[in-house]
C-alpha cells in the first residue's frame, strides 16, 4: 500500500484524486487546505489527518517519517495553478513523488528548474493528462498514425463552459494566478491535440478578452481553429435549449469527435499508470505549457486569414475591443 498526502482537499478537482487514490488501494495519511469544507473526505479517507496550516502539515509529515517510520510515497496537488510550482518542490523535498493537476506550471522555464530538482532528489514529477487515457482520444491517435502519411488535418476546437460572477473574484479570474482563459480551460485540449498531431509550427491569436479567446494553432499535421469562452451568452442555441451550461466540440475534417462520455475513471487510469511507472512526466507537459504561455503573451491580430467562425460573431457583438 502506497502512502499519499493531498494538498488542496477542498477544491473542485480533489474528489477525483481521492477516488483515484482509493481505487488504486492507496492510503491517504494527510491532507491540507486553508478551507475546511472537506466533508468529502469521509467518503474516502475519514482517518486521514487534516490541516489548514501549511507549516503544521509539513511538520506532521516529517514527524511521521522520523518518529514513526512512515515514508510518504506520493503527494497529490490540487491547488490553484500559480501554487503548483511551490507545492511540487515541497513534495519532492519531503521525499515523495508529486502528482500534479494541469497545468503543471505557468511558464516553460519553470519546467527547467523543476527538472533540476527532480534530478537532485531522485523523485519524479507526474502530471495528470487525462485526455491522453480517454479511449476515444487514444483511438483518434491510432487512426492518425495509421492514416495517410503527410496529410494535414483541419480541426475546429470549440469549448464554452459558463462561469458566474464568482469566477472573477476567485484566483481563476486573475491571469497572474490562473494563466488566463487559455491556460485555465484550454491547456488539456492543446496537450491532447499536440500529442496527436505533433509540434507547433505557428501560434496566432485572433482575439483575447477576459471571457473569450480565439486563434489558429498550426501543428505539424493539423491546422487548429480554436475558440474558448466562459460567457454563457455565447452558448449555441442547441445547448441553451437543453439547459446546458457547457458546450464542447472538436471536429476533425468536419467529422465530430465523440468523447463526451468515458470521463468517470480517467484520473484512476492516470494514477494506475503513474504507480506502474508509465505515467506522464515533466517533459511531456512542456509543449502545452509553451502553447498557453505564448497565447497569454501574444498580441491579438484581429480577424485575419483563417479564423474560428465564432470569433467573428463575438467581435461583432462584443462591447470590448481586442487586446
Amino acid at each position: 500500500m502506497k502512502h499519499f498526502a493531498l494538498i488542496g482537499a477542498a477544491g473542485y478537482i480533489a474528489p477525483r484524486h481521492l477516488k483515484a487514490i482509493k481505487d488504486t488501494n492507496g492510503n491517504l495519511i494527510a491532507a491540507l487546505d486553508k478551507f475546511d469544507s472537506v466533508g468529502i473526505m469521509d467518503s474516502y479517507f475519514p482517518n486521514a489527518d487534516f490541516f489548514v496550516e501549511f507549516e503544521r502539515f509539513d511538520r506532521h509529515l516529517e514527524k511521521l517519517k522520523y518518529e514513526k517510520g512512515i515514508q510518504l510515497d506520493y503527494t497529490s496537488i490540487c491547488t490553484p495553478n500559480y501554487l503548483h510550482d511551490a507545492h511540487i518542490r515541497m513534495a519532492l523535498r519531503v521525499g515523495s513523488d508529486a502528482i500534479c493537476e494541469k497545468p503543471l506550471v505557468l511558464n516553460p522555464w519553470n519546467i527547467d528548474a523543476l527538472s533540476k530538482i527532480e534530478e537532485n532528489t531522485g523523485q519524479r514529477i507526474w502530471n495528470i493528462l487525462q485526455l491522453r487515457v480517454h479511449p476515444s482520444i487514444i483511438a483518434l491517435k491510432k487512426k492518425i498514425e495509421e492514416g495517410p502519411k503527410g496529410k494535414i488535418y483541419d480541426i475546429d476546437l470549440t469549448y464554452l463552459t459558463s462561469r458566474g460572477h464568482w469566477y472573477y473574484t476567485s484566483w481563476k479570474g486573475d491571469a497572474q494566478k490562473s494563466g488566463g482563459i487559455a491556460t485555465n480551460i484550454g491547456v488539456h485540449f492543446y496537450d491532447m491535440l499536440s500529442w496527436i498531431f505533433g509540434g507547433v509550427k505557428s501560434n496566432k491569436v485572433h482575439i483575447h478578452e477576459h471571457d473569450r479567446a480565439a486563434g489558429m494553432l498550426e501543428l505539424e499535421r493539423a491546422n487548429v481553429r480554436w475558440f474558448l469562452s466562459i460567457n454563457e451568452d455565447l452558448l449555441p442555441n442547441e445547448a441553451k435549449e437543453k439547459g446546458q451550461r457547457t458546450y464542447r466540440s472538436i471536429t476533425v475534417e468536419n467529422e465530430e469527435l465523440e468523447f463526451s462520455g468515458g470521463f468517470t475513471d480517467l484520473h484512476t487510469a492516470s494514477y494506475e499508470n503513474i504507480m506502474n511507472g508509465t505515467g506522464y512526466g515533466i517533459e511531456e507537459t512542456r509543449q502545452a505549457i509553451s502553447i498557453v504561455h505564448d497565447i497569454r503573451h501574444a498580441r491579438p491580430i484581429g480577424l485575419t486569414n483563417d479564423y474560428h467562425p465564432l470569433a467573428k460573431e463575438t467581435v461583432m457583438n462584443h462591447p470590448f475591443s481586442t487586446r
